[in-house]
This record gives structure tokens, sequence and C-alpha cells, in this order.
């Protein structure tokens, strides 16, 4: 997991070694917190000033009322008689007039009263267990996450564009997802290493500092810095939780990029993180107690939708929020990358959210990224206008030193010449080639899918093999031309092209801990690469072994065995034993 300068970030961004231009070449020919702070200090002593600054990250009670009543005053009800649209309408010609209000009003649309009555965590992966195909199910957990509103408009409205808030009055519309209580079950339990699993945090004073010792994260250490008024922040944990892990390998397949995680605990009446900007997408979605946050416009189009994350930024350098808000157990708030945000605890009560994010560096521009070197070697080997040599004196005209020589017609030849290159270069382009080398690295960031139990008794994972009496037994299993097979998960595989090789990538052996492992692959023998590509696109619908575009029946059992035993596929039925 990788960790920005201000420390916020969910999504990693590693990826496998890319491939050489050569290889992308050879690929696109086919050729292949309750209370305040009062407990004294122990071993922490250097914490003790904490209790006393954090009252200046303090809102007070009064205000927040007066916050939430303005926020109510500018709700809209969903239906309206005659006379209050006309009201409405004349409220808002008024809003316009002034730009950072309209704005903040058109990024918290839901800000309404009603409790949101809808299904638990429990009843929805429950449900979800019962739909066939993966995409469905991460396309209705994540209409659920952003519930009421409406996923479609979600994309087409907020996505990469401006915030958008959603309270629910309804505290446990989240309730399993992740809590306190099992945030300390997994210090007792699991081996928790600061810096790796788990930073310590406090900004205090305008100063955020980090305060993480080495080794294990036990809980004697850990609940100590967190009476001290240290925020805590667990940097993966999909690693420890099952439910987070299901979440995010099924939302995963929604977005098509990486879906990574953080969770929050924040002291009452403290802050742990300075005011910056991240460069995923943000879902805060508030477990426990409440937080006040505070989101800015981004500072300049050189800082809309960033390829990397801000360093701190001091009050005074980020001007007027656009939204501020109390975030109550339930709620959500989403901002794209780029827009400035700071979260404080508030007096009366401790912070748990999870912050759920995606698209990291998975813009146009990280594709050209791998496009362009490779159409340029391209463009080099065919095409003999790039292998002419420049003019002999293009030194002397060209360059910085030479920018001034506006008039020189060589210039213009000179540029000209370059600009129809470029134009050509288009044409060389093996994007297919690069858009899998993306697939790949997002492959590697990928969760392994995590199964329900009819998957797990219809794969590798169920099979009869077994220790009994002294020997193994039901050590092979009878997969059959009548057998019906289909990959385990819509997204779980990708047949790529490597040089003079295809291989099969695959995420069922990846780790839930960020790049623990090698992205995994498998070598595909030439006569196998119909039936596979066959396989992929017939998902989600189960096909027989014996329908699979392969020369003989051996080859097409060959294959299936081979792919069942890696476990990307599984079949309608269990499989019996030989």
């Amino acid at each position: 997991m990788t960790e920005t300068l201000n420390g916020e970030l969910v999504a990693g961004s590693g990826n496998p070694a890319p491939l050489s231009p050569a290889l992308l070449l050879c690929c696109a020919r086919g050729e292949v917190l309750y209370g305040s702070v009062e407990r004294s200090m122990s071993a922490f002593a250097y914490y003790q000033s904490l209790a006393k600054s954090s009252a200046q990250t303090q809102v007070s009670a009064a205000e927040v009322k007066k916050k939430k009543k303005k926020r109510k005053n500018n709700d809209t009800e969903p239906e309206m008689k005659a006379k209050k649209k006309i009201k409405t309408l004349n409220k808002k010609a008024k809003v316009e007039e002034n730009s950072e209000k309209a704005s903040a009003e058109e990024q918290c649309p839901l800000n309404g009263t009603e409790t949101v009555k809808a299904e638990s965590l429990h009843t929805v992966l429950t449900n979800l267990n019962k739909v066939s195909n993966s995409r469905e199910r991460a396309s209705r957990l994540f209409q659920w996450i952003i519930h009421p509103h409406p996923a479609k408009t979600f994309f087409r409205d907020y996505w990469e564009k401006k915030p958008l808030l959603i309270k629910r009055q309804n505290q446990e519309y989240y309730q399993g997802l992740f809590s306190t209580a099992e945030f300390d079950k997994i210090l007792r339990n699991d081996n928790v290493q600061f810096g790796v699993n788990l930073d310590v945090t406090s900004y205090t004073n305008g100063k955020r500092e980090t305060h993480n010792p080495p080794g294990r994260a036990l809980p004697y250490t850990v609940w100590d810095f967190y009476e001290s008024g240290c925020s805590l922040r667990m940097l993966n944990p999909q690693a420890f939780s099952s439910t987070v892990w299901n979440v995010l390998s099924i939302l995963q397949e929604m977005f098509g990029s990486m879906a990574g995680a953080n969770v929050y605990l924040t002291p009452a009446g403290t802050q742990g993180f300075a005011p910056h900007y991240d460069d995923i997408e943000a879902f805060i979605v508030q477990l426990e107690g409440k937080k006040h946050w505070r989101v800015y416009n981004p500072r300049s189009e050189d800082e809309t939708l960033p390829l990397v994350s801000s360093p701190n930024f001091s009050q005074n350098e980020i001007g007027k929020p656009i939204l501020d808000v109390v975030l109550e157990a339930g709620d959500l708030l989403y901002f794209p990358r780029g827009f400035i945000h700071q979260g404080n605890c508030l007096p009366d009560a401790h912070s748990l959210h999870i912050t759920i994010s995606s698209y990291q560096r998975n813009s146009w521009g990280d594709l050209l990224l791998k496009v362009m070197p490779a159409a340029l070697e391209m463009a080099m080997e065919e095409d003999v206008e790039f292998r002419k040599g420049l003019p002999l004196d293009y030194l002397s005209f060209m360059g910085v030193q030479n920018s001034d020589k506006q008039e020189d017609p060589r210039r213009d030849r000179f540029l000209s010449h370059m600009d129809g290159l470029m134009k050509k270069l288009v044409s060389y382009a093996p994007v297919d080639a690069a858009v899998d080398q993306k697939a790949l690295g997002f492959l590697h960031d990928c969760l392994p899918p995590m199964l329900n139990a009819e998957e797990k008794a219809s794969s590798v994972y169920g099979a009869p093999a077994r220790w009994e009496d002294g020997e193994a037994v039901n050590v092979t299993v009878q997969m059959k031309g009548q057998t019906r097979i289909r990959l385990i998960r819509a997204g779980v595989a990708r047949l790529c092209g490597d040089g003079g090789a295809v291989h099969l990538y695959y995420t069922t052996e990846n780790s839930r801990v960020y790049h623990q492992q090698e992205l995994k692959s498998m070598e595909i023998k030439e006569e196998h690469t119909d039936a596979l590509e066959f396989l992929i696109h017939a998902y989600p619908k189960f096909i027989t072994v014996s329908s699979l575009p392969c020369d003989t029946e051996e080859n097409k059992i060959s294959l299936a065995e081979s792919l069942f035993e890696k476990g990307i596929i599984h079949t309608s039925e269990s499989l019996k034993a030989k």
C-alpha cells in the first residue's frame, strides 16, 4: 500500500514491471472517541501537549447546530406544491448570485431529514451471493453504498467533477462493515505492524506528525496513543477483515481499477491530518460517532484531477470551504481527487470512518505513457521518415538559447516537419497492447476473489482430495466433455501477448496484502488461445467443456483441468472423484 505525503492515500500505485516498448511492439503485431482527553500519560509524555492544543481544533456545539440549521433550510422536498416550487426557484435565483454558496448547495443535494430504510450490509451481501454475474454484483453493491442517489446520475454529474454528500439519519446503515470492536480484535489477534498496517498521527497547532514506534502494534501501546489524543489509521483493513475484503473485491470490478481502503479512528476533540488533496476518488463512509468535514475546490486548473497527492497545506493556503458538514454514522461523503479536505472530531464524540478509494493513476495520460514509447519504436522500424537524419545545422537555430529567433525560416520548417511526424505517429500506436499492459497492472493490484460457499464447493477449493486412513484419496476429479464450466469471476483472468508467447494472467492467487506476491500467469499453447477467448467472452454463462474450440477432446479436457487447478474456473455442479 502506497502512502502519500499527507498520508491519506488508500490505493496503491505499484504495478508489475512494465514490458519494454519492444515487447509491446511484438504484442501489437500479434507476435505475440469517547470523551475528552483527560488521562495522564506515561511512556508517551511528549504527547501531553496534545490535550491542551486540541481545543484549537474543536468546533463548538453552537456552531455545529447553526451550520446544521442552515443546511436544513437549504434542503428541498422531493415533492413540492406549486407555491413551494415558486419559492424554491426564487431562492435558487438569489443563491446563484453567490457562486460559492451555489456551489456548496449543488454539491450536497441529499441533506434530507427523513430516515432512509434500506437493506443491511449483511442482507445485501447475502443477496449478492445469489447474483450469477460478478459485474452485476459490483453494480448493485455500489448502488447500495450511494443509496438513494442513482449510480447513473452520480457518474454523469459528480464523478471526477464535484463532491456529493448523502445524509441518511440512519446510524445503522453501514453497520457490519467495520467497527472499533473489530479494530481492537485485530490488534489482539493479528500481527499488525506500526508503519506497515497502522499509523499513529496527530495534527496540532498547524503541525502534522506521525508517531510510529518500531515493531508490532499491540493494544497496550495503541490505545495509550489514542488516549493521548492521537488518531489511528489502519492502512489495509482488507488484509484482516473478511467483510472489507469482500466489499472491495466486488467493487474492483465496478471501477476496473484497484479498490482500496483505510480505516480512521479519531478521539473526540482532535484532528489527525492537515488539509490536503489526494490522487484518488474518495468515498468517506462514516461508521461510528461523527466528524466535522470541510471540503475546498482545487486551487487551480493544475491541481484538478492531480497525478499525485499534495503536501500538507496551512489554513491560509486553501481559501473558504465549499462544503462544511458534520458526518454522522450512516452518512457518506464523496469527493474527487484534487479537492482539498480536512476532518476534525467534535468535543462530544469519537469518529470511526472508512475511506474507500479507486482510480489512482488510471487516466488517459497514464495509458499514453505506455502507448507512445512503443508507437515511436514501431514507427522508427517501419517508416523511413522517422529514420532520416536531423538537419546538419539544427543546433544553431533550435533549442532554448535560439528560441527568440522566431523570424528564422529554418525554425518554421523544422517545427512543421516535427508536427507532421507527430501526426503520423498516431497510426503506429499499439493501443490494444498498451491497454493490456495497463490491465496487468490492475490485475496485480487486485484482491483475490472472496468465494461464497457455493463457489468454493464447485471449484478447486472444494475438491474432494483429502488425507484418510494413512493415504491421500480422491486426488483426481472427473472433468468430462459434458461438464459445464465458466470463469469464477468476470475479471479474474486476462489473455495477453507477451513477446513471442501468450499468457493467461489471473488474480486467484493474489494476496490480500498489497503486492505481497508477483502476479501469476500460465503460458497458453497456441491451440488453446481460441478456446480461452471463447470461455472469457461466454461469461456469465456456463459452457460445456466439449464446446471449447480445441482440435481434440483431449485438448479440451486438458485445458479445463489446468484452469480448474488454478481456481480460474468453477463448474455448475461439484465434481466427483474418479
